[in-house]
Parts: structure tokens; sequence; C-alpha cells
């Protein structure tokens, strides 16, 4: 077990000689100085930042009260094939902490007791071997300043002895295999043979936090956007002949301009493909004449930008393509200007909103006789969704609240044709969605997202048109 001998401490892990004394399981300023700035845990993030992050939510509890937290757990794909490995978000916000296997406990005695326990994979030269290195207890205090740190074998008793002296815990109960076998199997009987009382949402206490970015989340949020809008234009003036280059293309663009990965599974869907809201199997060919419907986006800091561009093959729009499409951008930008504290409006009131202002534009656009059910049928998703570590963030928000000052959303209104005599014939097998990152502000916003073309001239333009 580690603890820490400090009460103020520096937040920082830029002590002399670190790096040569100890090697953590993530890049750290002392060894990957050219990703990580000094004082940082994660790009663009603070030491300090996660700390306050904690001592807000203890701060916030009643009192004999205990928050426990799990980090994923490694993924397999088969018996011997490992997924990329990605931090549970909620995790990830309180700590920095990007090794599988963790547990977070922020336990509050009162308000003059209150601590933050790490529980983590110890060093082991043999695993590290094969697995890399790990930060460790010493490290988890050090680095990440825990006031307590124990191996994660030490859950089960530590647990036992802390919820013994509990009235209140935040626990997710709904636990999911990404998640530790111990909290499977061995928690339920720790729970039910300690003085607990009262169970509360762990998930819902954290993302309540997480709503509101601190300006550190948009600098990073704004990376990824810049990163991903500058794929986006790089790909417009290429003529790609499959579905799969124009995506290889993409992801390789996302982490050449500084993205750490991808954000999520991009969607490459040429032709009538882009009636699929997920298409996801890229595997066709691009044929001139078409559209193509992108979604894709990188993550930079572990923050999520989320982008969608429509655009020919060819580079040059057809004219009943470029109605469409005008159809969809007018939508897009009016939606957008409601994106303000100003504006009393919530994410539910936009959608209702894109609904109006697309139905209008619909008709100018010569979908004669076109009734407010069929836009539904084209446009059969939401407007959009919070954005953060996580493309679709924070699983327990309201979508009826108004917006917030610091909220970043999307904003992705789609129109979707089908093949059907019920709507014009020249309009038939289209899809089209235009997707942009925006923070909420008190009387304007900001478009992430800016950089990444979407007019139609300009889009012309960048293809060479």
């Amino acid at each position: 077990m580690w603890r820490s001998s400090r009460i103020a401490r520096q937040f920082t892990s830029a002590t002399r000689g670190f790096a040569s004394r100890i090697q953590a399981g993530q890049p750290i300023f002392e060894t990957r100085p050219h990703l990580i700035e000094k004082g940082d845990l994660t790009p663009g993030i603070s030491a300090i930042e996660y700390f306050a992050r904690r001592q807000r939510i203890l701060e916030s509890l009643p009192d004999k009260s205990t928050v426990i937290l799990p980090g994923n757990v490694t993924q397999f794909a088969t018996q011997s094939v490992f997924h990329q490995f990605i931090q549970d978000p909620n995790f990830y916000y309180l700590t920095g902490f990007l090794e599988p296997g963790a547990t977070l406990v922020l336990h509050k005695e009162n308000d003059q007791s209150m601590k933050s326990i790490f529980f983590v994979p110890e060093k082991n030269p043999a695993v590290e071997q094969w697995e890399g290195h790990r930060t460790g207890t010493k490290g988890a205090v050090e680095i990440f300043n825990a006031d307590e740190a124990y191996p994660v074998d030490d859950l089960d008793s530590k647990l036992t002895s802390i919820l013994n002296d509990t009235t209140n815990v935040y626990v997710e109960t709904d636990y999911h295999p990404r998640y530790s076998p111990f909290f499977h199997t061995q928690f339920g009987n720790i729970l039910r043979n300690s003085s607990v009382r009262k169970l509360e949402s762990a998930v819902k206490l954290v993302e309540s936090s997480r709503l509101i970015k601190s300006e550190c989340e948009i600098d990073a949020m704004r990376v990824a956007s810049e990163m991903s809008a500058e794929a986006f234009n790089n790909a417009y003036s290429i003529r790609f002949s499959k579905e799969h280059d124009l995506h290889a293309f993409l992801d390789y663009q996302f982490r050449a301009n500084g993205c750490q990965m991808p954000a999520y599974l991009a969607v490459v869907a040429g032709g009538s493909h882009a009636l699929t809201i997920h298409y996801t199997r890229n595997d066709d060919l691009l044929k001139d004449g078409d559209l193509v419907l992108v979604d894709a986006a990188g993550k930079y800091g572990g923050y999520c930008s989320d982008i969608s561009r429509t655009w020919p093959v060819t580079g040059e729009f057809s004219q009943p393509q470029k109605d469409l499409y005008q159809a969809v951008l007018n939508t897009n930008k009016q939606c957008i200007e409601l994106c303000t504290v100003k504006s009393g409006m919530s994410l539910a009131d936009i959608h209702r909103s894109s609904e109006d202002i697309l139905y209008t534009e619909l008709l100018n656009a010569g979908f004669t006789g076109l009734t407010r059910g069929q836009v539904r049928e084209l446009y059969p998703h939401y407007i959009g969704h919070n954005l953060g570590i996580d493309v679709h963030d924070l699983k327990t928000a309201s979508n009826f609240i108004p917006l917030k000052s610091n909220q970043v959303i999307t904003i992705e209104p789609g129109v979707y044709v089908p093949i059907s005599d019920k709507f014009p014939k020249h309009f038939q097998g289209i899809g089209i969605r235009i997707e942009d990152n925006v923070v909420v502000g008190p009387e304007s916003n900001e478009v992430l997202t800016v950089d990444a073309l979407k007019e139609i001239d300009d889009i012309e333009v960048a293809a060479g048109m």
C-alpha cells in the first residue's frame, strides 16, 4: 500500500529524477514529453484538474458515503486476440488512469475526512515483459495524486472494511462484462454484509459533473475537431474508388494530424448505402454520380470529435443533389443558431424545430404533398447528442432540460430518401447528413467543426471543380 504523506501537493509528476526511477503504464511528461505537457496527466488536462474533479464529487456527498467506480478490463475478440483498450468514461474523467483493471473508491467520513483510494494492478516484471509498464501503487500516489493506493487484489478486503463504516454507497448495480469479474461475484456479498443503508447510481452522480465542460476539455475537443476537419478537407480533392480506401485515408489522416485514434467506427456510405444510418461495412465501390456520406472523426486527449459530411464522388453536385443538400444544410445552420442559453431551448426543443425547418425546406426543394409523418420517415434520428469523453456522451443526461453554457452537443440533421414512389424520383436513393459540434454559450456559440467545409461551393472548389 502507498499513502500520500503530503497535505498540500504540487499536482505534478515533474520531480527531479522521476523518469529514471519509475515508468508508468501510460505516457507522462517525464517519459513522453512530446505528448504530455509538464503538470498534465493526459493531453491538455492537468493533474490538478483531475484532483479537483474528485474533490468536487467528495464535497457533494453526505457524510459516511462511498463512491465505487470500476475501470474497464481488457476485452477479447477471441481467446488470444484482444481489442484495443478504451477506459470507462466516468473512471477516466475522475482519474486520467489508462490501464485496465483498476478501481477508484471515493470515501467521505465527514467534511474533514475525505479521500481518493486507487486500486491498481501492481507492478510485476514478468507481466510487464509481455504487456508493458504498469504504474503500480507507488505511481498512483506520486503521479495521480491518490490519497491511498492498493493492489487491485486487495479490493475485497479493503472494501469490506470501508463499507462497514458507510451508510450511502454510489455504485452501478448493472455491471457490464467490461468491468472486473469481482463486481459480478464477491461484491454483492460484501454489500449485503455491510452497514450500507442506501444505494444510488455512481454513473448519474459523475455524469452530472461531466455535463458542463471545463475550458481544458473544450480545448481538447477543439483540437480533435480541427485535426478531423483537416482530414475531411484533404479527402475532398481525392477521387476514391472504394469506400474502404476513403475509410483508410481518414483513419490515417486523423492519426497523422495528431489524434490518438478514431473516435468511433467510421461510416463511409456511397450511394444508397447512405440510407443505412450506421452503415459501417465500408466495402463497396464508390460510383461516379453518387454522393458519399461520411461520419468519422478523431479523438484527442481522450475527448471526441464527431463530424458528418456528404459530398459527390466526382467532386461536382448534380442539381437534385444540390437541392437536397441545401435543404439539409439550411436546417443544420438554423438549428446551430438555437444552441444558446438565451434561446431557453433543450435538445428536444431543437429536435422539434429541426423537423419543422426540414419540412419547409423539403417542400421548397420539390417534395410536393409531403406530410409531417413522412418527414419523420425521411429523417428518423435525433438532431444531436452530448459530446465529450464518449461520442454519445452521458447516458443519464436528459434531453428535456434547457441547454447550459459550456455544454457541448452535436447538431446533425439528415435526410434519407428511400426507393419509393411516395417521393420524387430524382431524390430517391440519396442520403445526406451534415453534423457539427457546438459549444453552447450564453448568447452565442462556438462551432468546433467550423473548419470542415460544408458549403456546396467550398466543397466543389476543394475538390478541384
